[in-house]
């Protein structure tokens, strides 16, 4: 291993530039008659539009135009949803309008209904107030366990019930039947609590029109540029896609709250047109928070059924999911092809069943966060099972053991074929590194202190790099999940990476170039990375579902085969021998047995110098591109291992050991590795302890709009993490790789909350709803007592 290579510990490049002020986000690019933004917003859930006056905010001071539905109407579609879900009955979901400005009606606090531009934003903003609106106040309807009740109002009037579709995976007679023979049958009801991505740069998009050649550019802080560019040209704006280029600079993180076409994209870039002017918009948090796309919101009763010995026999799982007012991008995928084929977890449970009934509400739209149907999997899954351990008096580490799938490949019962893995030798070592063996002196000391103490366990798994294209297809995907890279070498045999996953945090600018440093032998720092721009990378998916090293590393990898493929052609005519006789191994090309030998940039000098150069056998240059479309998911998993006190006289939570154990494959830079897992630990114990978007359930007013009331997970809040990680490589990408960037927001909630019924188990609690607060877990207490 070289010392930037793969599997170095290399600091990250991109670092630099962030630390020392010299980053460039969208909010940082200021185009010459730069005008700005302001999107008056709906104060009410539900409503009809009666009548929109503008005339005072189109007369005030530096305004140049307002728009409203009306303006637009005809012109600019609505936004598409990118995957379509196809019911029980064999019919395509029910998919409304999403109007890019609100058209007739209003379906959640916060829907955009005129759009400002002045020459400043806070012009901009006064006049936005001087628009008046006469609302016809409708009922809300905002509980997804209320939206199909009898007298609940209409979201969309093409779905009276609110019902987007029901849908199903799954052996429902052999999971019944298996049911009706279990010697035990463990039930639970619980709610994943809806969360707020709240991604430390807000949402920006800064659009332009150039009048010369009639084309558009977009800056716009998103995961995934071409997909945005693809979404709004072909579907909402009707625009020739070469005429329209986005760039995402650098982005302030996302967790999948990025990845979607928003309506402000698509309505700044269509204004731009009508005024010949740059426009600006960027989010101030309160707008975050209303308009964001949120994350989880589901309702769930989940069934797990075993035999006297505590094998695993069948899972039943009924689910309802609240999708928002308004179809998101990959908001029908989440609740079910990201969620139900992965509730066979790690095990070898014969026989399961999930129904999932996704509804319309008069809340903000919900979509992929941080692991997207991952998480909710997972929760419902080990919840079970370290309830049914509990109910039957089996140790937690030992009913997972008896149900571990051990032989691989293996087809689960819901649809994913996992190609590899080792979960006891994850388990042993998650033992191990926790020191599970002095748990019960370290519960003596707590109960010495009048605090109780519990422990949870949570054995995961997750499908990451969604693929493949044709068969995401036939499950209703509405675009292709390739990625594509290109290698372009210079003379002088330095080298940039132009690859079309993105980076908003992950490191990606250090990884891959670890990747070509050490797949050509060249020192990293001659290594450049270029992303997130349409007009200077190829058509690439971007980055989410921890997809960018699996896939867009395998990309890389495909076009640095052709590099070395071509170098050898180049070799061969410098020494004089054939290519098949070249080797090109430590950074050079040497002739197979011998000490002939021409280096790197020897070669890259030569394609583009053809001196002497066999011009009718080979074109000069060294510029190579691939795409790559997986043929399967890749696998990570883990056992995470927590340790809770609580105080019984207030409920307060602490948790004083964490222990993270997973499976990532090989790994390219075990320092990047550890702090995407720090970060998903952080949001997976924030959604376990502390966060919640709650509305009210009447007016659907949103109740957490600010940091006041919507409680973030901070420094104190967290343990020192105890990391660990083993390798099963993934058998069918090149770098043998699986992906990172969620496992610790997957693999946490459910170790937290299995760690706090422990400590309760004594007062007979069952369960305590996420997020456990102090007050929650008191009365859980008291409950219990009672």
């Amino acid at each position: 291993m070289s010392a930037t290579g793969i599997g170095a510990r290399v600091e990250r490049k991109e670092d630099r530039r962030f630390l020392t002020g010299a980053g460039q986000y969208t909010d940082d690019v200021l185009l010459p008659g730069q005008t700005y933004a302001y999107f008056l917003r709906s104060p009410h859930a539900h409503a009809k539009i009666k009548t929109i006056n503008s005339a005072a905010a189109k007369a005030a001071p530096g305004v140049l135009a307002v728009f409203t539905g009306e303006d637009i109407a005809g012109k600019v579609n609505g936004l598409p949803c990118g995957w379509l879900i196809t019911d029980v009955n064999g019919q395509p979901m029910k998919e409304p309008p999403h109007p890019v400005l609100a058209q007739g009606k209003v379906r959640h606090v916060g829907d955009q209904v005129a759009l400002v531009v002045a020459e400043t934003y806070f012009q901009a903003r006064d006049a936005a107030e001087l628009i008046e609106v006469d609302y016809e106040v409708l009922p809300a309807v905002v509980k997804a366990s209320d939206a199909d009740k009898p007298g609940q109002p209409a979201v969309h009037d093409i779905a009276p019930d609110n019902v987007s579709y029901v849908w199903a995976l799954g052996d429902k007679a052999g999971t019944d039947a298996a049911f009706a023979k279990a010697a035990h049958v463990t039930r639970l009801d619980f709610h994943n609590n809806r969360l707020i991505p709240n991604a430390i740069e807000p949402r920006a998009a800064n659009a332009s029109y150039n009048r010369a050649d009639e084309s558009y550019t977009l800056y716009v802080a998103n995961q995934n540029p071409h997909v945005e560019r693809l979404l709004m040209t072909a579907f909402v704006l009707g625009l020739p896609e070469h005429k329209v280029r986005v760039i995402a600079p650098d982005v302030g993180g996302g967790f999948g709250s990025k990845i979607f076409l928003y309506a402000e994209d698509a309505a700044l870039t269509w204004a731009s047109r009508q005024l010949c002017r740059p426009i600006k918009w960027t989010a101030d948090r309160t707008e975050a928070f209303l308009t964001d796309a949120h994350g989880r919101d589901h309702t769930t009763t989940a069934e797990l059924a075993l035999d006297q010995d505590g094998h695993f026999l069948a899972m039943r799982v009924k689910t309802r999911a609240n999708l928002g007012a308004y179809l998101s991008t990959f908001a029908s995928s989440v609740p079910t092809i990201l969620y139900a084929t992965l509730l066979a977890g790690q095990y070898k449970t014969p026989f399961i069943h999930c129904e999932v009934t996704s509804v319309f509400t008069n809340t903000a739209p919900v979509d992929a966060y941080r692991g997207a149907g991952r998480p909710e999997a997972t929760y419902v899954v080990e919840r079970l099972v370290s309830t049914a351990a509990r109910e039957l008096g089996i140790d937690q580490a030992e009913i997972r053991r008896r149900n571990f799938v051990t032989q691989f490949p293996y087809q689960t019962p819901v649809a994913l074929m996992y190609d590899t893995g080792d979960y006891n030798a994850i388990m042993n070592k998650a033992l191990q590194m926790a020191d599970v063996a002095g748990y019960a002196q370290r519960k003596t000391a707590t109960q010495a202190k009048g605090l109780l103490r519990g422990i949870g366990y949570s054995s995961y798994i997750e499908a990451c790099g969604l693929a493949p294209s044709n068969i995401a297809g036939a499950l209703g995907a509405r675009a292709g999940l390739f990625e594509a890279g290109e290698i372009r070498v210079h003379p002088t045999g330095s080298v940039t990476v132009f690859t079309g996953s993105h980076s908003h945090g992950q490191g990606h600018e250090t990884s891959f170039a670890q990747v070509v440093s050490d797949r050509l032998g060249i020192p990293i720092e001659n290594v450049d990375v270029v992303h997130g721009d349409t007009g200077r990378v190829p058509f690439g998916m971007g980055t989410y579902g921890s997809r960018s090293l699996s896939v867009g590393g395998s990309a890389i990898i495909k076009a640095l085969d052709k590099i070395i493929a071509k170098g050898k052609k180049i070799a061969a005519h410098l020494l004089e021998a054939s290519d098949a006789d070249i080797v090109f191994k430590n950074g050079a090309f040497s002739i197979e047995g011998t000490d002939k030998n021409v280096p790197f940039g020897g070669v890259a000098f030569a394609a583009y110098v053809p001196h002497n150069y066999p011009l009718d056998k080979l074109e000069p240059g060294l510029n190579e591109n691939a795409f790559y479309d997986p043929t399967n998911f890749t696998f990570p998993a883990g056992t995470y291992i927590c340790e809770i006190e609580i105080d019984p006289q207030t409920g307060q939570t602490r948790i004083d050991r964490f222990t993270a154990v997973d499976d990532f494959g090989n790994i390219v830079n075990p320092m990047l590795v550890e702090g995407q897992v720090h970060g998903g630990l952080a949001q997976g114990i924030g959604q376990a302890l502390l966060e919640e978007c709650r509305y009210d359930p009447e007016s659907g007013q949103l109740l957490s709009a600010s940091y006041s009331d919507y409680a973030m997970p901070r420094a104190d809040d967290l343990p020192s993490f105890q990391i660990g990680t083993t390798c099963t490589p993934c058998t069918h990408n090149p770098l043998g790789v699986k992906g990172c960037g969620e496992a610790g927001a997957i693999g946490s909630p459910p170790a937290v909350i299995n760690a706090i019924v422990d400590a309760l188990a004594a007062y007979g609690v069952r369960d305590v709803p996420m997020p456990a607060t102090p007050q929650r877990v008191w009365q859980a207490i008291q409950n219990a007592k009672a």
